[in-house]
């Protein structure tokens, strides 16, 4: 019995995990956790937030042209780019989003919203999962990757 009563005193003490442990976590980001490390957004996002982040999984990476991801992680201002469009500040559920025509992000540009018949879309991306609580936030999985729009 004493230790089923320091196992809950230890889960009781758990915090819940911020958004980048949660990614971490959900074992499907693992190209996101890689590109957020590599522009050096790890710490913002493991912050206080609260955030909004549009999170494309493995699959969303793997289906951009090839050689695509390879050359945004040697390009941190690119990569930075579009990882900040991802995020939107604020904690903003499923609900909120389907509310809303457009999001401002991180990055300052903001993305379209439409909701069809069987599908939320923010740009070219399908929000798949919603409503992923973390300790700072909120992740909605989508199946793109979605582009600002670069200066050249």
């Amino acid at each position: 019995a004493k230790s089923e009563k320091a196992a809950a005193m230890a889960a009781k003490e758990a915090k819940p995990a911020n958004i980048v442990e949660t990614a971490i976590a959900a074992g499907s980001f693992n190209t996101l956790v890689t590109a957020v490390e590599t522009a050096g957004l790890g710490e913002v996002l493991a912050g206080e937030g609260p955030f909004t982040v549009f999170a494309p999984t493995d699959d969303a990476f793997a289906a951009l042209p090839e050689g695509t991801v390879e050359s945004l992680l040697k390009d941190k201002q690119a990569l930075t780019a579009i990882l900040t469009y991802h995020v939107v500040p604020g904690l903003l559920k499923a609900e909120k989003v389907i509310g809303s025509k457009s999001l401002e992000t991180v990055n300052g540009q903001s993305f379209k919203i439409s909701v069809g018949d069987d599908a939320v879309m923010i740009d070219n991306a399908k929000i798949v999962k919603t409503d992923i609580v973390c300790a700072n936030g909120v992740i909605h999985v989508i199946d793109a990757v979605i582009l600002p729009e670069m200066e050249s």
